[in-house]
């Protein structure tokens, strides 16, 4: 289960909580005028929060997918993004594999109006 939470720090950032007890990996998909962009991937250790995009929020919906080391446990969604292995910034969402991309399903997050937001993840599925 991903739980969802916002604050208000004078810097606004785009954060992720690791509140599991293993190292996750997490990768992040957001819409601009030019398109779909996905990137990836940050390693964020346990009980830790990583600054994922700085400053204020430039959309309101982001997409997140993130994989925990060793148990294999993954937070994901219905959104189907591009993703890779290795660390990765992938333009465009459509044809993944014909591109030598993995398809990969996303967790949407809408932080409505917020300039920044923190996503907390949890061990609760």
């Amino acid at each position: 289960m991903v739980v969802f939470s916002f604050t208000t720090p004078a810097q606004a950032d785009l954060k992720i909580c690791n509140y599991v007890s293993s190292n996750v990996n997490v990768a992040i998909g957001y819409k601009v005028k030019s398109g779909w962009t996905t990137e990836g991937w940050w390693l964020i250790e346990p009980n830790s929060c990583e600054t994922i995009l700085e400053g204020d929020l430039f959309a309101r919906f982001y997409y997140v997918y993130a994989i925990e080391e060793g148990t294999g446990g993954y937070w994901d969604g219905e959104a189907v993004m591009c993703t890779k292995n290795e660390k990765f910034t992938i333009n465009g969402i459509a044809d993944c594999e014909l591109r030598g991309y993995r398809r990969t399903g996303f967790t949407e997050v809408d932080t409505g109006d917020w300039t920044n937001w923190e996503l907390k993840l949890t061990p609760d599925k």
